[in-house]
Parts: structure tokens; C-alpha cells; sequence
């Protein structure tokens, strides 16, 4: 009998998520012009285990036993990028970084490697550009080269010979989207190739004890190019943002199998490369000129640090029959979930009226803890009154107008005293036993406690 025929399989380049037919547009991330064609390698029928002919290498051991051989980190000399991966570069780890053209990847690789050289062996490969080329971004930084080993190489199988060849302790290809695998006859960058080239990579430096950082692409809409299935074969996934008007570069951990996620680290970007900013709350608060109407500052968490941000809101009367409700760093919806609480609980009714709701600095806020403060930005807004200087609110509003309390309340209390702020709006199971020297603390449990205590200042 004929040999049945292997049906194609069609996968999408931005998700990774396998089709059976082709599609103009993927059902699961609904991008178009993205899904193609994919070969699986052949599998027998009927293909039975009859047991393992080659060598064993790998030995079971206990957790105890690998515990007690310690952390092993590579300290980058960078404490922001340090506090991003939760201490250091782990060995045998394998870290994703991803971030638009020109945000500052490969110059803080640069950075990185110069700082490394001196103390552990380092290879950077660089797929993109010339040894000429690198040469020349590193005499803009200002790095000697002297001690920075590299090569210009896009065969991932070359790459891995002369890794075996160096034995680095670090590991850097820019980017993971221009290596292909002579073992795939796709295209590089494609779905085939990324799998390929990766797990390629990320097996050696697993097997040699070598840290490996793979720079990705992003697409339009800020995510990293190619299969979502790259984030999975990495322990670390780093993301650049910027608003693109600020030099100011935040590095954001969205996953760490080493460390806290959605840790955060500021940079500046100079003439001379990324300089760390210890302190970002002063940087946000630096714009700030005294008491404006619609202008709250938020005590936030990211990973474990505290900052201070400021939460700027505008409200306005519409011309329209529909008001625009337009939210810039924080959830559209949890904007309209205030709106509602505002107008339920409150008596204020902003149906009529344009809605404006910014975060300063191009910070994007995820956690819930900045609730309070864009509810007083609102109302501050609505009546043209400012709230008294150096203020910070923080808490969590509910459904049914109260005001929850949020995860490190402390901290957040004081990190608001060392910028010397003076009030503070917070729930009141967030209520320290004692308050920081010169802070005055306010405790509100529901929106229209929070609202009538706020009246009073004024």
C-alpha cells in the first residue's frame, strides 16, 4: 500500500498557534498575513520504544545536594540591570531581551560585556552588524575593545562551534531573528528557525554552564516577533519601554525564573551609553512646579521597589453625543470602573464630560494600588481645586465603593517620607503602627469617606 501522504501543517509566525488550513488571519491573535506553512520532520507509524542506545550523561541527584553549591550569579556591575535579573546572571540561564529599534539593546549589551570582560569570558555575536561597525558604536561609548572578544556570524551551528571553541561564561547573540539552523530550510526569522536556532542555544549554555542572552525583534503593537513559544524556552524575559519622546529607558522583567517579575530598572540614555538612575521617583516628580488641579501623586509597586508616580487627569465638557474616555498608562476599563463608583457612590456624575486620565513618564501601571489616586485626580479635576501640596493616595477601589487595602503599604509610606511628602490618603487596614516623621496619615474606608475628608483640606 502507497505511504498516507502527511497533511501540511500551517503554524502563525506572531503567536505560534498551529492551524490546520491556511488563514488570511489567525483565529488566536487575529494578526494578519502571518500564518505559513509549516514542515513537521516525518514520524514512523506505529514506532514503538525498544530502549536507549547511546550514553547516559545526565545523573539524578537531590534538590539538597544542588542547594548547597549556592547561588552561582554573575554580578553585571549594573545595579539596575542586576535588580532586574534578581542579583545577577544566573549560570546556565538563558535570558530574552526584546525592545524597539534604536531603545538601547544592543548598547547596554555592549555596556554589559565591557564590565564583564575583565572577570568572566564573554562572546558576542552579532548577527546585524559588522566587527567594524561594533567597533565603532564602542569608541562612541567610549569602551575599550581590547578585552571584548566577538564575531559576526548568522549559522547557529557556527555560533555553537566557536562558543565550544571559546568556553564563555556569558553568552550574546543580537538577534535570535537573524540565526538560522542548517537543519531547517526555511527562512531566518521564520517559526522553524527560531525553534531551531534557539533550543539550540539555550541546550549548549544549559549544558556548559554559560549564561546566553538572545535580543529579539518586536512587532507594531510592542510584542517580541515570532512565536510566543520563545518566551517559553527562556527563564528570562526583559522588555525596553520609552515613550519615545523621554531619554529616560525603563526595563521591565515580565517573566524571571530567578527572581521577582515585573521588576523594574531605569536608565538614561547619554551621549556616552544607559546610565543608571538610582532614584526614579525624583525623576517623575521632577516636572512637578506646586499644587495643579487634576494632579495626584500614586505610591505604586513594581517588583520590589516602591516609586512614586503622578496621576494627571482632565475633565472637560464634551461637544459630542458620545464623551471620549481616553486612558494613557493605567486600564481604559478600571477608568470607567472609577467613573461608575464616582458617579454611584459619590454623586458625581461625569456622563456628560471628557475624560482624560495620563500617567507622567510614559509608566505604565498594572496593579490596582493607584485606584484612590486617579479618583482624587477626577474630583480635583471636575471642581478646578488642587489637593495641598505634597500628597500621596494610594488604595484599591472596589465595586461597592470601598477603598481595599494594597500589598506593602509601609514601604510605600515611606518612600513618600523621604521625597518629603507631608499627607498621605490610604485605606485604613494599611494603616502603619507608626506613621513616618513628618508624613500625616489620613485612613478612608469607602469613595465617599475618601471624597469627604478631601473637602476638608479644601
Amino acid at each position: 500500500m502507497p505511504a498516507a501522504r502527511s497533511k501540511p501543517t500551517f503554524v502563525c509566525q506572531e503567536c505560534g498557534a498551529e492551524l490546520r488550513k491556511w488563514a488570511g488571519q489567525c483565529p488566536e491573535c487575529q494578526q494578519w498575513n502571518c500564518v505559513v506553512e509549516f514542515k513537521a520532520p516525518k514520524a514512523g507509524k506505529g514506532r514503538k520504544f525498544t530502549g536507549f542506545s547511546g550514553q547516559l550523561s545526565a545523573e539524578v541527584t537531590t534538590l539538597g545536594s544542588a542547594a548547597e553549591q549556592g547561588d552561582q550569579r554573575i554580578e553585571s556591575g549594573n545595579s539596575e540591570l542586576d535588580r532586574v535579573l534578581g542579583g545577577g546572571l544566573v549560570r546556565g540561564s538563558a535570558v530574552l531581551i526584546g525592545g524597539e529599534p534604536g531603545i538601547g539593546k544592543s548598547t547596554i549589551l555592549l555596556q554589559l560585556v565591557a564590565s564583564l570582560a575583565p572577570q568572566a569570558a564573554c562572546l558576542y555575536v552579532s548577527g546585524e552588524e559588522s566587527i567594524s561597525q561594533l567597533s565603532m558604536r564602542a569608541s562612541r561609548l567610549g569602551i575599550s575593545g581590547e578585552k571584548i572578544r566577538c564575531v559576526a556570524e548568522t549559522s547557529a551551528e557556527a555560533v555553537v562551534a566557536l562558543a565550544e571553541r571559546e568556553s564563555p561564561r556569558v553568552l550574546i547573540v543580537d538577534s535570535i531573528q537573524t540565526l538560522y539552523s542548517e537543519n531547517s530550510q526555511s527562512a531566518a526569522g521564520s517559526v522553524s528557525q527560531v525553534r531551531e536556532t534557539a533550543g539550540l542555544l539555550v541546550q549548549w549554555g544549559k549544558q556548559n554552564d554559560c549564561a546566553v542572552i538572545l535580543v529579539g525583534h518586536v512587532t507594531k503593537d510592542g510584542s517580541l516577533a515570532g512565536p510566543r513559544i520563545l518566551e517559553h524556552m527562556v527563564d528570562v524575559v526583559l522588555y525596553f519601554e520609552s515613550d519615545g519622546s523621554s531619554r529616560y529607558r525603563v526595563l521591565r522583567a515580565v517573566k524571571n525564573r530567578y527572581g521577582a517579575a515585573n521588576e523594574l530598572g531605569m536608565f538614561a540614555m547619554t551621549g556616552t551609553g544607559l546610565k543608571e538612575v538610582k532614584n526614579p521617583s525624583a525623576i517623575f516628580l521632577s516636572g512637578q512646579s506646586g499644587p495643579v488641579a487634576g494632579s495626584v501623586i500614586t505610591a505604586v509597586r513594581e517588583g520590589t521597589r516602591p516609586l512614586l508616580l503622578e496621576v494627571q487627569a482632565l475633565v472637560d465638557q464634551s461637544n459630542f453625543s458620545q464623551p471620549r474616555r481616553v486612558a494613557l498608562g493605567l486600564d481604559a476599563n478600571r477608568v470607567s470602573m472609577i467613573l461608575a463608583v464616582l458617579h454611584r457612590k459619590g454623586g458625581i456624575s461625569l456622563g456628560d464630560h471628557d475624560v482624560f486620565v495620563n500617567v507622567v513618564g510614559g509608566v505604565r501601571i498594572s496593579e490596582t494600588g493607584a485606584d484612590l489616586a486617579v479618583l482624587c485626580a477626577l474630583l480635583s479635576s471636575f471642581r478646578e481645586r488642587a489637593l495641598p501640596e505634597k500628597t500621596v493616595c494610594f488604595g484599591e477601589l472596589g465595586l461597592t465603593g470601598e477603598i481595599r487595602p494594597v500589598p506593602d503599604g509601609e514601604q510605600r509610606l515611606r518612600e513618600a517620607a523621604s521625597h518629603g511628602f507631608r499627607h498621605a490618603f490610604l485605606p485604613l487596614a494599611n494603616k502603619p503602627r507608626s506613621a513616618p516623621e513628618g508624613l500625616q496619615v489620613h485612613t478612608v474606608q469607602s469613595a465617599a469617606e475618601a471624597l469627604e475628608k478631601i473637602g476638608e483640606l479644601w
